[in-house]
């Protein structure tokens, strides 16, 4: 990585606690990485709940999993496999020196990413209209076992707060896009770029985990 910014016409100004460009990249990866660690923690959490719970009620969680459709859950899978792909198309075409096919990239990782949203928001509304809420709030009616609201609290939260994180992932990507349609990044100069990439990988990641335990385990 070099101080220069090609695309630019201007040298990439680092800042001054960092040594050089090289030492600044190397800083942004690492705190990147070490934000996602704490992002896993989160959802190693509520995983090793779901896993106990599961344990002690395998019959009502069963139960819980056959009100999801699975072939919904499979498309929001190879939905978000293919922005992954187009992620990290979009960073190698900056590594290349091929800047102008990153911004196609990202527009359709956005893309994936709002076909995912979609997906979820019909889940969410078949759901709602069943009266399959979480918590208190569950008024679906027929319930074999009288605990099947835990089921749903575990999948709103699960998927929820996943899909909270692919709305931000959204939003850095359509911020980068902007900054990429500018110019403002070349093959010298795309830190911000590759540091949203490794975040909506880890968002990916995580539902490849979801989408068994939720949809397909039971």
């Amino acid at each position: 990585m070099s101080t220069d910014n090609k695309a630019m016409g201007r040298k990439h100004h680092f800042a001054h606690h960092f040594r050089s460009a090289e030492h600044e990249y190397e800083s942004a990866k690492q705190g990147i990485w070490l934000f996602m660690a704490t992002e896993i923690l989160m959802f190693g959490a509520i995983f090793a709940a779901y896993a106990i719970f599961h344990s002690l009620y395998p019959s009502m969680f069963a139960e819980g999993a056959s009100h999801l459709d699975w072939r919904m859950g499979f498309i929001n899978t190879c939905v978000l496999l293919v922005s992954s792909w187009t992620m990290a198309m979009a960073i190698q075409s900056l590594q290349s020196g091929k800047g102008k096919n990153a911004a196609p990239y990202l527009i359709v990782t956005l893309l994936c990413g709002a076909g995912f949203m979609v997906i979820k928001y019909l889940e969410y509304t078949h759901k709602f209209h069943l009266g399959l809420y979480p918590g208190k709030w569950f008024t679906y009616e027929g319930a074999q076992h009288s605990n099947l609201a835990l089921y749903f609290s575990f999948y709103f939260v699960m998927s929820g707060l996943h899909g909270i994180h692919v709305l931000l992932g959204m939003g850095l990507i359509t911020w980068v896009l902007i900054r990429t349609m500018r110019g403002e990044f070349d093959e010298h100069y795309y830190t911000p770029v590759e540091g949203v990439g490794i975040f909506w990988h880890i968002i990916d990641l995580i539902w490849i985990y979801l989408f068994p335990i939720l949809y397909l385990i039971g």
